[in-house]
């Protein structure tokens, strides 16, 4: 059984480390490379700062079921922010605004763009912070991050549980 806490342990941690390093990419490209964020880059990295602090509770609970919960919470979190992605890229990036869209309302109602500006505040509509890196829109990769949280939080959630090895076990 600890193998596979041990396994789960670094799984959620491992998650949490690439939800941090995709906030502090979007950082660097929006401090360095004066790519500025638009509501929906602003709920991806609401969603993934959500995401890492829950795979860091995950992984300092013992218990299956509570990791499991996290699990199932993670992925929740990660099927929204792929939504988020798709939609900033098909939709929002098309748009001349962002006012009053759904990412717009909730960083407003949760006072998001106040309270830690360098990191959640909107400096850009919707349209302007469509950029791509490698040929490659920003939201796409964001989508595929959120692929691969939700994937390994699949693992969580559906990891079987190892039976329990006495010291009756037989020997092959």
């Amino acid at each position: 059984m600890a193998a596979a806490s041990s396994n789960t342990t670094r799984l959620l941690l491992a998650m949490a480390a690439l939800c941090v390093a995709a906030v502090g990419l979007a950082l660097v490209s929006q401090h360095v490379f004066d790519m500025q964020p638009c509501p929906w880059c602003i709920l991806q990295r609401v969603i993934y700062l959500a995401i890492a602090a829950l795979c860091l509770i995950g992984a300092a609970v013992p218990t299956l079921m509570l990791r499991r919960g996290i699990g199932v919470l993670t992925l929740v979190l990660a099927l929204s922010g792929g939504a988020s992605a798709l939609y900033q890229e098909l939709v929002a990036s098309k748009s001349a605004s962002c006012n009053l869209t759904f990412a717009d309302k909730v960083i407003s109602a949760l006072g998001l763009d106040g309270a830690f500006p360098p990191l959640l505040q909107v400096t850009a509509n919707c349209s302007d912070a469509a950029v791509s890196v490698l040929g490659v829109p920003y939201a796409y990769w964001s989508l595929a991050l959120f692929i691969a949280i939700a994937a390994a939080s699949s693992h969580v959630v559906l990891r079987p549980r190892q039976p329990a090895r006495g010291r009756f076990r037989q020997k092959p």
